[in-house]
């Protein structure tokens, strides 16, 4: 049966203009950016055996060109609105999170750093530096690889803040296995960038630990003491 034959509230589209985004499956938003269907399936049963077949619908998103390409339904017009549409998502949450102050919404902060660090199958330390009303001054990626006091040079994360002239800082980092929880290197670091920023009088806000599809705040752990 053909999706247009469906009852009217169980159509993706026509679900999403009466409940909103949030009230869809992964399978229903994956159908309603395919489309249509190929022979023998919806729009709806061709984007669960997607997801199905890539193990998640953020393992799809993430797929290269080539793996993208291959699956039924798909293509290069597909693979390239879908970069489209992630880059237009990304921009719009940092748009958002500059306009706004960062710290009067934590789980704006959070999407943003999630949205900026997770794809990555490396480790990578950034900074988001804020003036003293805690709006964005400037967010950058500063280290690459294991984060450990041999990598992370404090000097260099102040020389930063200074550079930007920021008045707090936050800072994050992935966890390219996808578990967030925060290491002792994770901690031990922290509490040393806390004392190299207080001296030019800059605050260390919070550390943010992103892995695949959540993230740990070390504010909120208690651990920035």
């Amino acid at each position: 049966m053909a999706i247009s034959d469906w009852p009217v509230a169980e159509r993706p589209r026509e679900k999403l203009l009466e409940k909103g985004a949030s009230a869809l499956s992964d399978a229903e938003l994956l159908a309603i950016f395919l489309r249509t269907g190929i022979a023998g399936k919806t729009a709806v049963d061709l984007a669960r055996d997607l997801i199905t077949d890539y193990g998640g619908l953020r393992s799809l998103l993430e797929a290269d060109y080539n793996q993208f390409c291959e699956a039924p339904g798909l293509g290069l017009a597909k693979y390239t609105q879908l970069q489209a549409i992630l880059e237009m998502s990304r921009r719009h949450l940092r748009e958002t999170l500059q306009r706004g102050a960062a710290l009067e919404n934590t789980q704006q902060t959070r999407d943003y750093l999630s949205s900026e660090l997770r794809g990555y199958e490396h480790e990578v330390f950034s900074c988001l530096f804020l003036d003293n009303r805690h709006r964005v001054l400037e967010f950058e990626e500063l280290f690459q690889g294991t984060i450990n006091s041999a990598t992370v040079h404090p000097r260099e994360v102040v020389k930063k803040a200074l550079k930007h002239n920021a008045a707090a800082v936050i800072l994050a980092h992935n966890h390219p296995s996808g578990v967030s929880e925060p290491s002792q290197a994770d901690i031990s670091i922290t509490k040393h960038l806390k004392t190299a920023l207080s001296m030019v009088d800059v605050r260390l806000l919070d550390h943010f630990v992103i892995g695949d599809g959540e993230s740990v705040s070390l504010a909120e752990r208690g651990l920035l003491d």
